[in-house]
């Protein structure tokens, strides 16, 4: 029996998690739910969006499921996606951008790996104002965060069977943090002769993601490139709705999510896909040491996503996130049997 922290999050989140939560359960697999709260949902029982007790319990069961979380805009309060990665030192944010035929990517071919140093960077929050006209952020990069991402790049491309990592930063103008950052990626791919190496100005992969996305199999990046340039990968695949995502710590902690936000415009409305949840559930069963029932859940959304007769609105159907949960969950019993 796998015990699961499991967290709802906010707007469409509560949906999506319950669907995919019945899909994982239709595999058979024994996993005990624990529920806690986080985020936008958290702030009025706890007081802030990342409890104590929500931490607690993932440093307890080593493994978390999470839905997407709101940034409270204009609360004081941080956003909570980047006080759990600090917190719990989730230093590598993983996002998968695969096409499936139905998925409406233009390319047949996507299959992107994106590994995003999710501490440190801008996104640390070290900011400050200069009088009433000048505001500074300071870009934070340590050699230690740069290794321990871009090693785990690699060890991920390893275990799945990748054969390239493309490390992409813009060393060629922020000579001391992204250039730190380049030379640590050298360094470090010495270590894996098997795999071949390969950099890129960030602005260029930009442009060769768009023209040729297929000369691109695991990219290794910071923070702030990181969280734009999965949403691109994302977009070329299809929909924000089916990008799967995962944080890792060093001490084993595992955290799965959607690439995508809440969406609380959408929300308790039965509308939004429930693909990207369901393959991050996939995903946190893989990590579980389910690797078949993770495949089966993959060929289930691919499936469904192909027929196209039960699809949310951005794959062109007219189903709901129930109706399409449910479909899925249809497939996997029907090749149980």
């Amino acid at each position: 029996m796998y015990k699961v922290t499991l967290i709802p999050g906010d707007g469409i989140g509560p949906e999506i998690v319950s669907a995919t939560r019945s899909v994982i359960d239709a595999t058979g697999v024994p996993i005990k739910w624990e529920i806690a709260q986080a985020g936008q949902s958290a702030v009025p029982k706890y007081g802030e969006p990342i409890p104590q007790e929500t931490i607690e319990s993932i440093r307890k069961n080593r493994i978390a499921l999470k839905g997407p979380l709101t940034n409270i805009v204009g609360s004081g309060f941080p956003s909570p996606n980047i006080t759990l990665r600090q917190k719990l030192d989730l230093f590598a944010n993983i996002r998968h951008a695969k096409s499936f035929p139905g998925s409406g990517s233009k390319w047949d071919n996507i299959d992107l790996i994106v590994v995003r140093e999710s501490i440190e960077d801008i996104y640390s929050g070290l900011e400050q104002m200069i009088g009433d006209d000048i505001a500074i952020g300071t870009k934070f990069i340590t050699r230690k965060g740069s290794e321990r991402v871009i090693r785990k790049a690699f060890e991920y491309a390893k275990e799945f069977g990748r054969k390239k990592v493309t490390v992409s930063v813009k060393a060629n103008v922020l000579k001391l943090t992204d250039g730190m950052f380049l030379r640590v990626g050298r360094e470090i791919a010495k270590e894996y002769p098997e795999i071949e190496f390969d950099e890129t100005i960030i602005d260029a992969l930009a442009m060769h993601l768009v023209r040729e996305p297929e000369r691109f199999d695991v990219i290794v990046t910071q923070n702030l490139y990181g969280d734009i340039v999965s949403d691109l990968a994302a977009g070329l695949a299809g929909s924000l709705g089916i990008g799967s995502g995962s944080n890792y710590g060093e001490d084993g902690i595992a955290v799965f999510e959607p690439v995508h936000g809440s969406a609380p415009k959408y929300a308790d409305k039965n509308k939004v896909n429930p693909c990207a949840e369901i393959l991050s559930g996939a995903l946190m069963l893989s990590y579980l040491g389910e690797k078949a029932q993770s495949k089966r859940v993959e060929k289930a959304v691919s499936e469904v996503i192909a027929e196209g007769k039960t699809v949310t609105y951005d794959l062109g159907g007219d189903a709901g996130t129930k109706e399409m949960a449910e479909a899925i969950i249809q497939k996997i019993l029907k090749e149980e049997v």
